[in-house]
C-alpha cells in the first residue's frame, strides 16, 4: 500500500479541529477571544466543571497552539495565540469555502 502524505494545511486544520472538538474548549476560546488575557481562575469561573478538567482543556488548546500561557507567580495568564488563531481562521475559511453546495444563511 502506498503511503499517503498529507499537506501541511491538512495536518494543521486537523490539529486545530481536534483541539476544538469539545464544547468546553469552544467556550474557553470564546471567552478568551473577547479579551486580551485572563487568569486561570477567571476561566474556571466561566465553566461549570472542575479545575482539573479546565486544566486538561487548556493543555489541549495550548498544545494545538490556539492559546498561550504565561506564568505570573503564583498565577497563570492565558490568551489567544493571535498568530495561530489567524492561521486557523484562514485554513477553516478556505476549507469551508471550497464546497460546491449552495451556501445557506445561518440563523
Amino acid at each position: 500500500m502506498k503511503d499517503k502524505n498529507y499537506t501541511l494545511a491538512q495536518e494543521q486544520i486537523a490539529r486545530f479541529a481536534k483541539a476544538m472538538g469539545h464544547p468546553a474548549r469552544i467556550a474557553i476560546l470564546e471567552f478568551l477571544a473577547k479579551q486580551e488575557c485572563c487568569f486561570f481562575g477567571d476561566i474556571h469561573e466561566e465553566l461549570p466543571i472542575a479545575k482539573a478538567t479546565v486544566s486538561q482543556h487548556l493543555k489541549e488548546l495550548k498544545d494545538a497552539g490556539l492559546i498561550q500561557g504565561e506564568i505570573e507567580p503564583p498565577k497563570v495568564k492565558y490568551c489567544i495565540n493571535r498568530e495561530n488563531w489567524n492561521i486557523a481562521h484562514e485554513l477553516f475559511a478556505k476549507f469551508f469555502g471550497q464546497c460546491a453546495c449552495k451556501k445557506r444563511k445561518l440563523l
